[in-house]
């Protein structure tokens, strides 16, 4: 009896408590899938995994995905939720698209590779990326829910790696690697950035966040380092995408590349008023203050005490602390 077989037969003893109406108990669903382009696991592509999740699950569901290159558009839609995507192994499983904005008007936000739309949802050990040529912005990772953790994963691209979309929406990156050359991680969420190491691959801005007014915290870079390609030699930390944008560096490694003003107001002075960017205990070349721009803000150390409180920086709607 052939795979193909085996997983119908599999299918049909799943479903046919339900079509009989009777009760089906979350232990008797798959909580492990697996994700394998030899044939050998459940699915051979991650889009035809996520057919096998139940929606709106109260349990876990793990989906292994093993080492190989997957050109795949994901979305993992609203209805799904506590799922986990492990990778076999950072470097060697990698998903991966080439949408750009100036192919057919696409325009910024229907270029993502993954986009996650679910909350509660777990990333681990793989790579999102979007390999365009640098012909316009071009999205690795597009996120819209909320409660969304990455752990040991890489985001490779080029402008616009990172969009985190979402008012109140929370995510957590964790031993991170993420690289791009202009706004590269940018959006309204609120984003902890902890042990990353952020790499600039062109003289531009790191991050352009859009935090709304009303929101207390934006993205906060705890302990990362900031590194760049050696012809790379000024680089802004953000820019204002929106005016109440706010970004803070906390006990980051700044490399010679980060421009001694730091900052940027888009080209608006009224930005200046309202912008809330600021940094604390960073050190190396790059983190010199003597020439930041004197509209940054300055961070005391009880304020820098509460960035680095993830249930403080996590409590704008409901208690979180992803390392739990």
């Amino acid at each position: 009896m052939n795979a193909m077989k085996i997983k119908l037969i599999t299918l049909l003893i799943m479903l046919l408590p339900a079509a009989m109406g009777l009760k089906v108990s979350a232990a008797e669903y798959k909580h492990d899938i697996y994700v394998n382009q030899d044939g050998s696991g459940d699915y051979t592509t991650i889009t035809e995994a996520l057919e096998g999740i139940r929606a709106y699950m109260d349990y876990t569901v793990t989906v292994h995905i093993a080492n190989g290159t997957y050109k795949e558009k994901i979305i993992i839609p609203s209805w799904l939720k506590n799922v986990s995507f492990i990778g076999e192994d950072p470097e060697k499983t990698v998903i991966t698209f080439d949408h750009h904005a100036n192919i057919d008007k696409m325009g910024t936000f229907r270029t993502y590779t993954v986009r996650v739309d679910a909350n509660d949802v777990l990333f681990k050990n793989l790579t999102i990326e979007n390999n365009a040529p640098q012909l316009g912005q071009a999205v690795a990772l597009h996120t819209e829910g909320d409660k969304i953790r990455f752990v040991n994963c890489r985001f490779l691209g080029n402008q616009d790696t990172i969009f985190t979309g979402g008012k109140n929406a929370r995510l957590y990156f964790a031993d991170c690697y993420i690289e791009g050359t202009t706004d590269f991680i940018f959006g309204p969420a609120t984003a902890y950035f902890k042990n990353c190491d952020i790499f600039s691959k062109r003289d531009s801005y790191i991050t352009a966040a859009s935090t709304p007014g009303d929101v207390r915290f934006g993205y906060i870079f705890d302990s990362c380092k900031l590194r760049a390609a050696d012809n790379v030699k000024k680089v802004y930390l953000g820019r204002p995408w929106r005016p109440y944008a706010h970004t803070v560096f906390i006990n980051c490694e700044m490399g010679s590349h980060i421009r001694p003003e730091g900052w940027h107001n888009w080209n608006n002075a009224d930005n200046e008023r309202t912008a809330r960017y600021g940094e604390y205990g960073s050190h190396g070349p790059g983190a010199a203050q003597s020439g930041r721009v004197g509209w940054a803000m300055n961070i005391t150390d009880a304020d820098a005490a509460a960035y680095r409180s993830l249930t403080e920086v996590f409590s704008v709607t409901s208690g979180w602390n992803p390392t739990k």
